[in-house]
């Protein structure tokens, strides 16, 4: 099993905020529209840099979609900044209609993602955001792991033309990729090659994976670890080939099991290679008020549930 060198511990909207400033520098048409939560989502440097291509729009999620849709027209990059209960569930309807539909390109950016959010409970833990994004049609769908490939990620997505839906995190998390690795949107980052499972995640939740991962080799089972970043377009060359070799699969995502990143998974594998697969993920739940780790605990998002799924879908596998 592959070791990684934790460079540090860092939230991944810091990444963010230092993706956008990056972006910004590279090309003078990238905006950002923040609804209120410009500290929180680490957009002070973007604003204090570039005063002119920021705009503060207060408490008007669905104002700012409506405008960010607009600046598009005139050739502007809007990147929008809010919480991700708020880039979503309050403002479909902007997002499905003036963005989607149209084709915009705008990016929205939607930090304090999952349980991981923490003390401010279930109201602003959105734990259906990637499914809501995933299903609309144009919308690109990325969840990065750790403060390095979000940055990246913020950076590739101002070069892409289309919406994208980007979303991190509140917590700091160990952040071991590589600070000089390219993002490539679509395709899958293999972290590990193993022979007995493989463990597909996403989010916070790779870095479970690869403690997983040795977990499982101290038992004997060899675990190939793929860091699906890119949820739609899904990496369904990598996951099938992975799955194939394997023969057991297990999808590890801070989110509902309804709609995430573990359908896709699942609808991939159905048509292209029928492999026994088991799910970490919220059972649908809401959440509630706690720290991150007493959440994930709570809710089965544990590297101790990633090991036991991985454990049981290599028993199926046997009995197959």
């Amino acid at each position: 099993m592959r070791t990684f060198e934790v460079q540090n511990t860092k939230d991944t909207r810091s990444g963010f905020g230092e993706g956008l400033l990056e972006a910004g520098k590279k090309n003078p048409n990238v905006v950002a529209l923040c609804a209120d939560l410009t500290g929180s989502l680490k957009m002070n440097a973007f604003q204090d840099a570039f005063p002119e291509r920021f705009f503060q729009v207060g408490i008007a999620e669905a104002n700012m979609m409506g405008m960010a849709a607009g600046l598009t027209i005139g050739g502007k990059i809007p990147f929008t900044g809010t919480f991700a209960n708020f880039s979503t569930g309050r403002v479909y309807d902007q997002i499905r209609q003036s963005i989607a539909y149209s084709h915009k390109n705008v990016k929205i950016c939607a930090s304090h993602a999952g349980l991981t959010l923490g003390e401010d409970g279930a109201t602003h833990q959105i734990l259906e955001d990637v499914g809501m994004m995933k299903m609309l049609p144009n919308m690109v769908v990325i969840n990065p792991c750790d403060f390095n490939q979000t940055k990246a990620a913020t950076i590739a997505i101002a070069e892409y033309e289309g919406p994208v839906y980007l979303r991190f995190g509140r917590p700091k998390v160990p952040n071991f990729t590589s600070a000089t690795e390219p993002f490539v949107i679509g395709k899958a980052q293999m972290l590990n090659e193993g022979t007995d499972v493989t463990i597909i995640a996403s989010g916070h939740l790779v870095w479970k994976a690869i403690e997983a991962g040795h977990a499982l080799a101290e038992k004997g089972i060899s675990a190939e670890i793929i860091n699906i970043h890119t949820i739609k377009p899904l990496d369904e060359e990598a996951i099938v080939r992975s799955a194939k070799k394997t023969g057991a699969v297990v999808v590890a995502e801070e989110h509902q099991l309804l709609g995430g990143l573990g359908g896709s998974v699942a609808a991939c594998l159905s048509q292209h290679a029928p492999t026994p697969i088991e799910f970490v993920a919220v059972q649908d739940s809401f959440g509630e008020s706690g720290t991150p780790d007493q959440l994930m605990e709570k809710y089965g998002l544990s590297t101790k549930n990633i090991v036991e799924k991985a454990e049981i879908a290599v028993g199926r596998k046997v009995m197959a």
